[in-house]
This record gives C-alpha cells, structure tokens and sequence, in this order.
C-alpha cells in the first residue's frame, strides 16, 4: 500500500514539473512573441465609433499579423494630436489633416506627413434640443449651436455643409467654438445651446437618456470631405517605412472587415473599445454611419481629396493658399 502511495506520489510530482516546463515554454514563446513586436504609441483625436475600421484592426490582431503593437492613447483634439507628434510623445497621429496644414505653416523643420486616410465624410450629428418632425437646416437659423473648436473639421464642415445649402454661418445662426470637444455634450446637457454637434455614440446616448434628437448628419449634409488621417513627422516616416507600410495595411484589412461584414459584426468585434455601450446601440451607431458612406474603401489619399480639404479651409477663412499636394502627403513608392 505505501508502495502505490509512492509510486502515486512521484507520478503526480513528475506530471507537475512536465506541465511547468511546459507552461514556462509557453509563456516564454508569448513573451518572444511580444517582444519581436515593434510597439508604437497611436495618438487618436477621439475615442468614436466612426473610427470603427482602426478598432476592428486592433481587435482582430491585424497590427499584431505586420509585426505592431500598438498602444492607443487619447489626445482630444487635432492640435492636441499635433503637440503629441512634435514632442515625441506619439509616433502616428489620427485626426483631421488639417493639423499638418498648420504645422507645415508655422515653418516646423520636423513637420507632419498623411499617409492613409480613414473616413471620408464627416462623423458628426446634429442634436436639437427640442423634438423637431421634418427637420431642415433652415430650423437652425437664428438659433445657437455648440459647433467645436475654431479651425478644427467638426467645425469647419459643419459651416460649410451651411453654407451649401444657403445658411450663412456667421450671420444665419449663432456658432459657439468656445466649449473643448471633451465638453460639448455635458455643456449641452447642462442647457447651453438649442443644438449640438457630436460624434457617435455621444449622440444616440443623449437621445436614449432624453436630452436631445438627433435630426440630421453633417456627414451626409457636407458630402465627400477627407476628414480623418493618419500623419507622422517627416523623420518618423523615414527612418520607419516599413512600419509605416505595415500600418497602412493593417488599416486597409480594418476597413476591408467593415465593408464586408454586417452591422451586427462590426459591433460584436469592437464592443470591447466602448464598455458603456451597449451591443445594441453600437450596433445602430455602426449602421448610422455605414448610411453615410463614411469609410472610404482604400486609405489612399489622393490630390483631389486634399484640394478639397484645402477648398474648405480657405472658404472657412483658416487658410490664405493652398500647400502643394506633395509636401504633405506621403505615398510609398
């Protein structure tokens, strides 16, 4: 009988050290794994369902297939995106390309290249504060609207879908740029305005807990607008073209996922990235801006697009002449 205790003992202490040999392996391989990856800080100008493709890249591991890791940071604003490149604090930046328009133009040495762009139109709703049935833009004349920062695309598109259709946003309606970003839907929320612009899912939230209707895109309002990129200093970008070639691919695979998956899917890979909505909201938010044809089906951005871009800042008053095409888009050879 002590025999067999033995016998069972030293079985079970050699099964012990077979399964920690193994685990240590494991474990190793993962850390291997982990460590041929070359990590990178992404600074995003907002966290949004908009961005749907970038988070469906990070969620099914695409960054991971070329050999990235990335680590997503939130830098609210295109400037603050901008300030986050140009110290060193982030490798890549996501927000309107109008950011590297006005860098360039402040003569930095070191300043900002696009190299493939995410949406295509843009990703704000206009937010009444009273219920409105048929709505039309004529309903915001002479009425006050939290439109976002001075310069930035939220703001510069929303007066120039205005302005195509007739609304003089200076003199039409009253355009408050003073509120940040981060604040826009607390500061509608606690009464200011009679309408909001906001991203998704900040609007379906305010409508679902009452404090507002979404009425209208801007996105489908402004039409085709080259409204979100990724950008990296000059240096970055030539010191890493691998990376960045790797980057844009690992985007494409994102947008290729949205384009060919249901709504449902898409909200079932990135419900992880938004904890407090709910599968169903995201879901709605997700067929909201697949509508609008938001997501471009490449992230090649091309010299029409940025002309236009440049078209609406000139209109808007933000720039005096547009920069050539080649100085601030950079394209792999």
């Amino acid at each position: 009988m002590k025999k067999k205790f033995w016998i069972s003992l030293l079985y079970s202490i050699l099964i012990f050290f077979v399964a920690s040999a193994a685990l240590f392996n494991f474990n190793n391989k993962g850390k291997d794994k982990d460590n041929s990856l070359e990590e990178i800080t992404l600074a995003e100008v907002a966290h949004t369902i908009f961005y749907a493709p970038q988070y469906v890249a990070i969620e099914k591991g695409y960054f991971e297939e070329y050999g990235i890791k990335v680590n997503l940071i939130l830098t609210s604003g295109a400037d603050k995106v901008a300030a986050a490149l140009l110290s060193g604090d982030a490798d890549i930046g996501f927000s309107g390309s109008e950011a590297s328009i006005y860098v360039y133009n402040e003569n930095e040495k070191d300043y900002m290249k696009t190299f493939a762009q995410l949406t295509q139109k843009d990703g704000t709703f206009i937010v009444s504060r009273e219920k409105i049935d048929d709505f039309k833009l004529e309903d915001l004349i002479g009425k006050d609207i939290i439109g976002g920062r001075a310069n930035g695309m939220p703001e510069m598109t929303l007066e120039y879908a205005l302005k195509q259709n007739g609304i003089d946003p200076r003199k039409d309606v009253n355009i408050d740029t003073s509120v940040a970003f981060a604040a826009m839907s607390g500061a509608f929320i606690g009464g200011q305005g009679d309408f909001v612009t906001l991203f998704e899912p900040t609007a379906l939230e305010l409508e679902k807990n009452g404090y507002g209707y979404v009425v209208a895109s801007v996105g489908e309002l402004g039409g085709i607008v080259p409204y979100t990129s990724y950008s990296a200093r000059i240096s970055y970008i030539e010191d890493n073209k691998e990376l960045i070639s790797n980057f844009t691919k690992a985007i494409q695979k994102g947008l290729d996922f949205v384009h060919s998956h249901s709504d449902l899917e898409v909200a079932e890979v990135i419900l992880s990235q938004f904890p407090d909505t709910s599968l169903n909201d995201l879901e709605e938010a997700i067929k909201r801006y697949r509508e609008n044809d938001t997501w471009p089906k490449t992230t090649t951005f091309t010299k029409k697009s940025f002309d236009h871009l440049q078209d609406i800042m000139i209109d808007y008053g933000a720039l005096n002449e547009k920069v050539p095409y080649n100085k601030l888009i950079y394209n792999e050879k």
